[in-house]
């Protein structure tokens, strides 16, 4: 039977057909990857070598949070920059379900590797390996961010004019479409963040969504090799850089939200070797040449995002259309995540 979200018989058909040299012509297996409760992910196995599918999730879909073709299209452009990403193969827009899953998706190849995404993923790193490969992958974050746009044939993926205010409105409206329950503490962010708004500084590619677990690594590796792939690109675009700083701030202290569990659970620990934030921030800079002001307001909206994120996925769930293990914890951490937003607005998070 099908993993579900796609039919692994028309899938092998499609992929004989289109790619014959991933093909051997036996029956293939799609098994969801875990990690990640938006897009649906399958490692395909039984073809020339093992594949990577990605999809948008089943059921409840907010209006342009899932655009494969745009994921599909940043990776394709970074495949030779000095951001490590996976190798992408080829994207469809499957409306006629002839491919087996019925909506756009984007195949790639599968890149061996762990993901730090639990206290137990940090088994057997050294506290000196686990440092190494925050510092760089705070560093990859800031080759991304001097990239010109332009020359990596992004040039029109974004616009930087009015970005904050369209982000807030856009997500105000993902809000509005995922609503099932009343939520006070995130009307009060959503309030907040609008009058609070800061000017921005810098415009850059985004990844949009920047943190540990959305990456492959290989800490015992040697300097430079730690941070193999970064992967989920679908909220990418051009837009305020320190957006993308205050993600993975927000990601990085999540356990001050959660009280130490995270979506997921979270692998970062300063006692088993992860640095604190600001080391981040310093060796950002050292690339991006910038200092990096107070995050307070990123880190709040950040935590905005992911909350509504979070109640998109709580509807889902509540309907009956979800895939996995995981989801019925979500909607529980849609409150502290705004709460703890708010407060990043009354008190500055950061100053370096």
């Amino acid at each position: 039977m099908s993993a579900p979200g796609i039919d692994e018989e028309r899938f092998g058909a499609w992929l004989a057909e289109t790619h014959p040299e991933l093909s051997t012509g036996a029956q293939l297996r799609a098994t969801r990857l875990t990690g990640g409760l938006s897009n649906l992910t399958y490692r395909i196995d039984g073809g020339a070598r093992p594949l990577v599918v990605r999809r948008p999730p089943l059921g409840h879909v907010l209006s342009t949070a899932h655009d494969m073709q745009r994921e599909f299209t940043i990776i394709s452009a970074l495949a030779d920059s000095a951001v490590p990403v996976p190798p992408v193969i080829a994207y469809l827009n499957d409306s006629d379900g002839d491919a087996g899953l019925g909506t756009p998706f984007y195949l790639m190849d599968f890149v061996v590797g762990p993901i730090l995404s639990s206290a137990r993923d940090n088994a057997g790193h050294s506290p000196d390996s686990l440092r190494a490969t925050s510092l760089e992958l705070a560093r990859v974050l800031g080759e991304l961010h001097r990239l010109d746009p332009a020359a990596v044939g992004l040039g029109e993926f974004g616009r930087p004019a009015g970005f904050l205010e369209r982000q807030l409105r856009r997500w105000s409206t993902q809000y509005e479409a995922s609503r099932s329950r009343e939520l006070p503490a995130l009307d009060a962010l959503h309030d907040a963040l609008g009058p609070a708004m800061p000017e921005t500084r810098r415009d850059s590619l985004l990844h949009g969504d920047f943190r540990l677990d959305n990456a492959i690594v290989a800490p015992e590796a040697s300097e430079g090799g730690r941070v193999v792939a970064v992967l989920d690109w679908e909220m990418s675009t051009i837009g305020d850089s320190l957006l993308d700083l205050g993600t993975f701030s927000m990601y990085w202290d999540l356990r001050e939200v959660t009280g130490g569990s995270g979506i997921g659970g979270s692998a970062i620990d300063p006692t088993v070797g992860y640095p604190v934030f600001d080391e981040l921030v310093d060796a950002y800079s050292s690339v991006v040449g910038v200092s990096v002001p107070p995050l307070g307001w990123y880190r709040a909206f950040a935590a905005y995002k992911l909350a509504v994120i979070l109640e998109g996925i709580h509807l889902r769930f509540s309907q009956g259309k979800t895939v996995g293990p995981g989801f019925e914890q979500v909607g529980a951490l849609v409150v502290p995540l705004a709460s703890w937003g708010c407060e990043q607005l009354s008190t500055p998070a950061r100053k370096v």
